[in-house]
């Protein structure tokens, strides 16, 4: 290794990590999804990270870094920046070893990523909007206090303890052809893929990233880590703006794509992991499966979809199903024309409820200047079971001789 080459994991680091986890972080589930199968072509089954320690699989990273800490540099704290489950992952670590720790988040931080982080132990210090102003809050403190910095992924330790995620994809799914894997500095898919390909270079390993948030795609074409200039996507968790050194390397030499998916798909993936897989994810933990929705038979099968991380705000969840509900077509907003005379709405409403959709929200506006003075236009918002449901709504409400729009 060069002066200037950052260091390199290597697939004995990744088994070495795994005996220091042992008894730390548990084997986590792999579960078949046959809706996902379904619309894939072939078996896909999901890595629940979700399930790990702490609500996801930063806690395996986070406990391989700090236990290697000598007894000089664990006396001095650990010092951390994170929009959540790697600071929950620190916390948990330095309290199992004893140790101090702070954790700096960025400015609206999830509450229950921050209340757990406190939980465990950790003081909390928010700085700044976006992770990156939280590590050079971070960074200052290590420089003021000698606290150690544990970086959430830029760090050969935490790549290895996150590629112990990759060994236990190989024993769970020996078939699999196909390992997806969402993505934020990288240190997750670096991890895995290090592993997955010093043992079976014949599977295909898939980034993916937020739209709205996606440092990789051109930090690859250049050739160098490449800063974003801003990011905006409901995905905290995978929502980093620069590569790290040893990640951005192992992502370029060992993994095959980077795919970036929409917010609405997330939305879709987030809902439909609740309904069909019964699994509680955060929209970052949701990537993996966003991307099988946006390009459902893109990917070899036997495919594992990676569900990263569970800690999601109640009051983000309530948003982001009926954001995803929005998306599948399941929410129908629509503007009825109709006669202005008694009977007039009943009788739109049980031309509705034929129909079997179900009314949220109606209103009625009579001053209008594109109405007639016989007029009035009725504003419902309706629940459907999808799009062909929905369509069949508009289809009857049409036939019936109403104007109607979307």
């Amino acid at each position: 290794m060069t002066a200037t080459e950052p260091e390199r994991v290597t697939l004995a680091d990744v088994e070495s990590a795994r005996e220091v986890l042992a008894g730390h972080a548990i084997t986590t589930p792999m579960e078949e999804s046959r809706w996902l199968s379904a619309i894939a072509g072939g078996p896909v089954l999901l890595k629940c990270e979700n399930l790990q320690r702490t609500g996801s699989f930063k806690a395996r990273g986070a406990f391989v870094r700090i236990s290697r800490l000598t007894d000089a540099e664990k006396a001095c704290g650990v010092v951390a920046a994170s929009a959540g489950n790697h600071a929950q992952g620190v916390a948990l670590a330095a309290q199992q070893l004893g140790i101090e720790a702070t954790v700096f988040m960025p400015e609206g931080a999830p509450i229950p990523k921050e209340k757990a982080t406190r939980g465990y132990g950790a003081e909390v210090v928010f700085e700044g909007r976006y992770l990156e102003d939280a590590l050079a809050g971070a960074r200052r403190f290590a420089e003021e206090t000698g606290a150690i910095l544990i970086h959430p992924f830029d760090h050969a330790d935490v790549v290895a303890g996150q590629g112990t995620a990759g060994l236990e994809i190989l024993e769970q799914a020996p078939e699999t052809r196909t390992v997806i894997v969402p993505t934020g500095g990288g240190g997750l898919l670096a991890g895995v893929a290090i592993a997955v390909k010093a043992l079976r270079p014949d599977i295909t390993v898939i980034g993916v990233q937020a739209k709205g948030a996606a440092a990789y795609p051109d930090s690859l074409r250049q050739g160098s880590p490449v800063a974003l200039s801003s990011m905006k996507t409901m995905a905290d968790g995978i929502a980093v703006g620069l590569p790290g050194e040893i990640t951005f390397a192992a992502v370029r030499d060992h993994v095959d794509e980077i795919v970036t998916v929409s917010e609405e798909a997330m939305s879709q993936a987030l809902l439909a992991l609740v309904e069909r897989a019964k699994m509680i994810v955060e929209p970052a933990g949701a990537a993996a499966v966003a991307a099988m929705l946006e390009r459902p038979t893109a990917y070899g099968t036997p495919a594992v979809a990676m569900l990263t991380g569970g800690n999601i705000d109640p009051i983000l969840l309530g948003k982001v199903i009926r954001h995803g509900m929005a998306a599948a077509g399941r929410y129908l907003n629509l503007h009825v024309v109709i006669p202005d005379v008694p009977g007039g709405l009943a009788l739109l409403l049980s031309e509705v409820g034929e129909t079997g959709a179900n009314v949220l929200e109606i209103a009625h506006e009579r001053i209008n200047a594109s109405l007639h003075l016989d007029e009035v236009d009725v504003h419902l918002q309706l629940e459907t079971r999808g799009e062909p449901h929905a369509e069949k709504v508009l289809g009857r409400l049409r036939e019936r001789g109403y104007r109607v729009l979307e």
